[in-house]
């Protein structure tokens, strides 16, 4: 098994979901998950955003916005439906994730909510059609104001587990309210929360980084990594509250904590433009956390390798 590190698009090609988390584990803390919308009119047209994370040092591409019933990637070539995500993943030379939504119907709210098409909710249905498209991991998570909580993403943990098989790769977690009331800030995730997604079935815990969600110390972060480690999962650490367009300085602090909180990975969201992070901070991201030999190889290393 290879270091994500030293891995070129042919070994990403031959692995499966535990394979990337074996991957992942073995390069210490130094793995990056960038993620985009691919519905959204690129950054530049000329390439799909998926490409251009890629290009500035992602190891990781996860969707989002991203219809299973009705793909869309814009930027690409005409593709038919059922291909889309085998040519992304041509393209990029990289595992390429999912992110679905596990809605709870019964949750307070915090404020008006936005209603989700079936294909980005996580059933069952939706589930096994992202298997069938070829995404290598999903991502149980919520954006904002789509109502997503912590017990429901426990209970699509489960169904994502029959979907995609034990060599499945399932990410769980929230990094932000997403609108539910008792589910914000300092009391957005606790030992319960991480165990229950743990024991039911979730490789990878997601938490926010520390100064991303108010309350979410560095302390405070390493302590929750600590508790998933135990368990013999990994944790990513989110930076998905917009900050993903900040100026760079925010970007290496955050990026710095992260690290000293114990990440295994580290997540950067695509709210900094057109459905991306800023492109400058996916690197700067990667450069704090693996130095400039490791960015500059993943960067430059073709997908022909």
């Amino acid at each position: 098994m290879k270091r994500i590190l030293d891995c070129t698009a042919s070994d990403f090609a031959k692995m499966t979901g535990q394979d990337i988390k074996k991957s992942i584990l073995a390069s210490e803390g130094r793995t990056i998950l960038a993620e985009v919308i691919g519905s959204f009119t690129p950054l530049y047209p000329a390439v799909t955003n998926a490409e251009m994370v890629s290009a500035f040092g992602a190891d990781l591409v996860l969707l989002n916005f991203f219809d299973v019933f009705n793909p869309e990637m814009q930027g690409m070539a005409a593709t038919e439906p059922d291909d889309i995500v085998h040519r992304l993943k041509q393209l990029v030379g990289r595992p390429v994730g999912l992110n679905l939504e596990p809605v709870d119907l019964s949750a307070e709210k915090l404020e008006a909510l936005t209603e989700l098409p079936e294909g980005r909710i996580a059933t069952d249905r939706s589930l096994r059609r992202a298997k069938e498209l070829g995404f290598d991991f999903v991502c149980l998570t919520g954006n904002p104001k789509t109502g997503v909580s912590n017990a429901e993403i426990t209970k699509a943990i489960a169904i994502a587990r029959d979907a995609f098989g034990p060599e499945g790769l399932i990410i769980a977690g929230k990094m932000h309210g997403a609108g539910v009331a008792g589910e914000t800030g300092s009391t957005l995730m606790g030992e319960e929360t991480l165990n229950g997604f743990i024991e039911a079935g979730a490789d990878i815990i997601l938490i926010p980084s520390p100064g991303t969600v108010p309350g979410f110390t560095t302390e405070k972060t390493a302590r929750l990594v600590d508790l998933v480690h135990e368990k013999d999962a990994l944790a990513i650490l989110t930076t998905g509250t917009s900050q993903e367009g900040a100026d760079e300085a925010t970007i290496r602090q955050i990026a710095l904590n992260s690290k000293m909180a114990g990440a295994d990975l580290y997540h950067i969201g695509d709210a900094g433009a057109n459905g991306i992070a800023l492109p400058e901070n996916i690197m700067a991201y990667s450069i704090v956390v693996r130095g400039k030999r490791h960015t500059y190889v993943r960067m430059a290393a073709s997908v022909m390798r």
